[in-house]
């Protein structure tokens, strides 16, 4: 590619279609500096671009961390507030204290104010496209020889809500698996938002 002149420009997102809509995207950009210089004005128009490297893949490693916590902390932060809601506290005081300490994560902020607690479950990302993403950083993982105690625990989570919720379902539907398993339901009845 480089004796025709050619770049390769390694560049995924976060953010969803919402961040895409708004133009607030995370751009992970791995590419040559002077190749930076050219697209970085171009993607600026969808968000905020980071420049994690030069080597092509390292776009798609920081991608994989990145989604791999989410995933972590959507599946945690599920168990968390079955257990609490099962105990009897309230769903939506829960978030509220969540978030204003240290359990506070993007799963606390807006996946389950937006998406869970009004049972909407409409956040814009599939349950198997995250399978899919646990899968490649578990490779990933494997190649650069790194265990993954947590990871695998939370892969298979994953992979058991793909597998009974259906990888189209709406990623945030992870709660409905614990829930099930709880016999309890997590909503907010109060018809106010959580935040």
């Amino acid at each position: 590619m480089a004796r025709r002149d050619v770049v390769a420009v390694d560049a995924p997102v976060s953010g969803g279609t919402g961040g895409a809509a708004k133009g607030t995207l995370a751009i992970m950009v791995a590419c040559p500096a002077d190749a930076l210089a050219v697209v970085e004005p171009l993607l600026a128009h969808l968000g905020r671009v980071f420049h994690v490297g030069t080597e092509p893949g390292l776009g798609q490693a920081m991608k994989l961390v990145n989604n791999y916590l989410s995933a972590a902390a959507l599946a945690t932060t599920s168990e968390a507030m079955v257990l609490g809601t099962k105990a009897g506290l309230d769903p939506r005081t829960m978030i509220d204290v969540l978030n204003a300490g240290s359990g506070r994560s993007s799963a606390t902020q807006d996946k389950f104010p937006r998406s869970v607690l009004p049972r909407t479950f409409d956040h814009g990302f599939a349950t198997g496209l995250m399978e899919k993403d646990l899968r490649l950083f578990a490779e990933e993982a494997a190649g650069l020889e790194v265990p993954l105690r947590v990871g695998s625990a939370v892969r298979q989570m994953w992979q058991q809500a793909s597998s009974e919720l259906g990888p189209a379902s709406d990623f945030t539907s992870i709660v409905r698996l614990v829930e099930g398993w709880a016999g309890v339901e997590v909503r907010d009845d109060s018809g106010g938002s959580a935040g």
